[in-house]
């Protein structure tokens, strides 16, 4: 392994979240390569997984469509990748491996271009998309409270394996110091990956949804989720929904945009398009709250931290992969700062619900001032089967 940063090794060790299954993945067998040789016939560049279809011939002449898969849309651009670079007609060779159920359709591990040039599934176009560790200036609005208003961006996670075959999850400026494939010290390999035992499950599907709960439930909490199946429509995401305030905030690595006045904030998600708005100008909830996936915020500024709960929330699943579920009685609490010296928004959270968790699950994460600007989240979600 390539000796890694102090700093950067901290940081991944204290900030980065559990990993969250993506569920493409398992669609395929990664320890198989496969290679497709074709002409570019149509190119989907959508969200949670862009598609790439290419006409290859066939031994009796006719062409047969293969169509392989990408990663998502949104950090494709945030790579420096644009739809512009698969003209449609041009030769390609796509390595990577094949899918387990479907015929001519695969994940894409790398890409041959017809002028010479050829890309990794996890290759960077841009130098630095985010400025980690740039200082950034206090901002006030006349108040005198910090402006936190911005497109943020969390660092892109991606294999440290550039083809996306082996090898674990991490920040990318992590990643990029390791050698192909590697892993960290107490990280193992991202499940389904190259060689895990996910990946030689007879049922790689079930596995990859089957991990422990992020917190103890109650009895109530694991009557709700016992019959819950995050492979299946039962996953919002799946349906291109929301899934909550907590999980949605830094899946996919996002670019969300933050809007403020004196009286509210907005915070509009770039995973989903969720919106919500924290209210600044009460101390107390309203009576008759409309239970939605956002609930009903209200803020306070504490010092320089924005403190903000939320409650008024439809029953749903806090961890899809992990099958956690959450009640209507969920109460979140999220503390926002800005860490001025490396330039970086910071959320902590407390989520607690009396009906279903025995605990209260907490966490954090950073986000960065984005070069990307905040875009509509263009859910068209192909991976996904329902015949399972």
């Amino acid at each position: 392994m390539k000796r890694l940063l102090p700093l950067l090794l901290v940081w991944v060790l204290v900030w980065a979240a559990p990993l969250q299954a993506h569920h493409g993945i398992a669609n395929f067998n990664l320890n198989l390569d496969i290679e497709v040789s074709g002409a570019i016939s149509d190119i989907a560049f959508v969200n949670p997984h862009s598609w790439l279809y290419v006409d290859v011939p066939g031994a009796n002449g006719e062409s047969v469509q293969w169509k392989c898969e990408l990663r998502a849309a949104s950090v494709l651009r945030r790579s420096g990748w644009s739809k512009d670079m698969f003209e449609i007609g041009s030769q390609v060779t796509i390595t990577g491996s094949p899918d387990r159920f479907d015929d001519n359709t695969c994940y894409m591990g790398s890409i041959l271009f017809a002028n010479g040039t050829s890309m990794d599934r996890y290759g960077q176009l841009v130098e630095a998309e985010l400025d980690l560790s740039q200082s950034i200036e206090l901002k006030r609005l006349p108040s005198g409270v910090p402006d936190i208003s911005g497109d943020w961006a969390a660092e892109q996670v991606v294999m440290t394996d550039p083809r996306g075959q082996s090898g674990a999850l991490l920040p990318v400026s992590i990643a990029t110091q390791m050698d192909a494939g590697d892993t960290l010290p107490g990280r193992g390999a991202f499940p389904g990956s190259r060689g895990t035992p996910e990946s030689f499950s007879e049922d790689p599907l079930a596995t990859t949804w089957e991990r422990p709960s992020l917190l103890p439930l109650t009895p109530a909490g694991q009557a709700a989720v016992r019959h819950f199946d995050g492979g299946s429509s039962d996953n919002p995401r799946l349906r291109c929904e929301t899934t909550n305030i907590i999980f949605d905030w830094d899946f996919d690595n996002p670019v969300n945009r933050v809007e403020q006045s004196e009286t509210r904030i907005t915070l509009t998600y770039g995973l989903m398009n969720l919106e919500r708005t924290i209210h600044l100008d009460r101390s107390e909830f309203p009576g008759n709250i409309t239970p939605t996936r956002a609930g009903y915020s209200i803020g306070r500024w504490e010092d320089d931290v924005l403190v903000v709960e939320t409650r008024g929330f439809l029953p749903g699943i806090l961890s899809a992969d992990t099958r956690t579920p959450h009640s209507g009685a969920l109460r979140v609490t999220e503390r926002f700062s800005l860490d001025t010296e490396n330039g970086a928004l910071q959320r902590e959270f407390a989520a607690t619900d009396a009906l279903y968790f025995t605990g209260t699950y907490t966490g954090s994460s950073r986000q960065y001032v984005s070069h990307y600007p905040w875009e509509p989240w263009n859910c068209d979600d192909r991976s996904f089967r329902t015949d399972r």
